[in-house]
């Protein structure tokens, strides 16, 4: 009788053994999961890289200059601390610029959104010629805004203006004024041309807006008896808003940080009477050669500009939260 080799494998114990390749080649799979996770970086890296370089270095700059004492030939005298954020408070004239941007941006991007709320209702109507009228509102949008603010400085001239002549040939005027000399004159003027330059990119995202309104939530208010008024203030607007707090946090944005008009047209004088934030802040750094406070100032405007868009968001959220 033969006898059974004890050392031999059975046929059980040898399908016991077969999991353990499987074990030691797990590992490919997993390092090629984790190589896969990484792709998305191929193509997000360019634009993480291009915010780092655009936006995050310059933030970062700003803050470290404002915490320096910086001379006037541009040299690094060693840390300052809250020095240049001191000497920008006690600024006398600081006051006045501070609520000029404030009726500034108020009053400029009310009248915007006001007038675009018009302005896109009667370009959503049909009417003969209606494509040529859009594309003649994209010109001033289109156009250099530094181009279009001279032009209006020129437009405004007191010798050789057309809004002179124009204005003195239908005889609302006896003789010539000079619109920019007066800082009144000259902000109310600023802020019209700061409204002509944002009526098109407003108009348009409002007319957007009003393109994604079904027609059937027309045709029942029409059925229901509501009248133009009441359809307006009661679905129009509601389904606009969207649309109007896009517009609005985008001119907020524009309008704060709006220079060319400005500086083109009164480059904030007489003085400091029609200088806003960003202007004043020209002035402390290359009128003044007072760096440090030219970026102290810079980094209260980047915190309010953040605001408004913490605050953006968070309506956002809340409308989203809401349904």
């Amino acid at each position: 009788m033969a006898v059974q080799d004890v050392t031999a494998p059975t046929a059980g114990e040898k399908e016991d053994r077969t999991p353990a390749a499987p074990e030691r080649g797990s590992r490919r799979p997993r390092s090629a999961h984790r190589l896969r996770a990484l792709e998305p970086l191929l193509w997000v890296g360019p634009a993480l890289a291009l915010i780092l370089a655009v936006v995050v270095w310059p933030v970062v700059e700003m803050v470290r200059t404002s915490l320096m004492d910086i001379s006037s030939t541009g040299l690094t005298q060693g840390f300052a601390g809250g020095a240049n954020y001191t000497e920008l408070f006690a600024e006398p004239d600081l006051p006045g610029v501070v609520l000029r941007t404030l009726i500034w941006v108020v009053g400029v991007v009310t009248v915007t959104i006001t007038v675009s709320l018009g302005l896109a209702q009667l370009l959503n109507a049909r009417f003969p010629g209606r494509r040529l009228v859009r594309w003649a509102l994209i010109v001033p949008w289109a156009a250099s805004v530094l181009m279009t603010a001279l032009t209006w400085r020129w437009m405004l001239n007191n010798f050789y203006g057309v809004v002179n002549r124009v204005l003195m040939d239908v005889g609302i005027l006896d003789k010539p004024v000079n619109w920019l000399a007066d800082p009144v004159q000259a902000f109310a003027w600023m802020m019209a041309v700061a409204v002509f330059v944002s009526l098109p990119f407003t108009a348009f995202v409002i007319l957007s807006g009003l393109g994604t309104i079904p027609a059937e939530v027309y045709e029942a208010a029409r059925l229901d008896g509501a009248g133009p008024v009441r359809t307006y203030l009661g679905i129009t607007l509601p389904l606009l808003r969207p649309s109007l707090l896009v517009a609005a946090i985008i001119n907020v944005i524009n309008v704060f940080n709006s220079f060319p008009v400005i500086w083109a047209m009164t480059r904030g004088g007489p003085g400091f009477s029609t200088d806003t934030t960003t202007t004043y802040m020209y002035k402390l750094a290359f009128d003044n050669q007072d760096v440090g406070e030219s970026a102290a100032l810079a980094v209260v405007n980047f915190a309010l500009i953040l605001l408004v868009v913490l605050v953006y968001l968070r309506v956002v959220r809340r409308r989203e939260e809401t349904g």
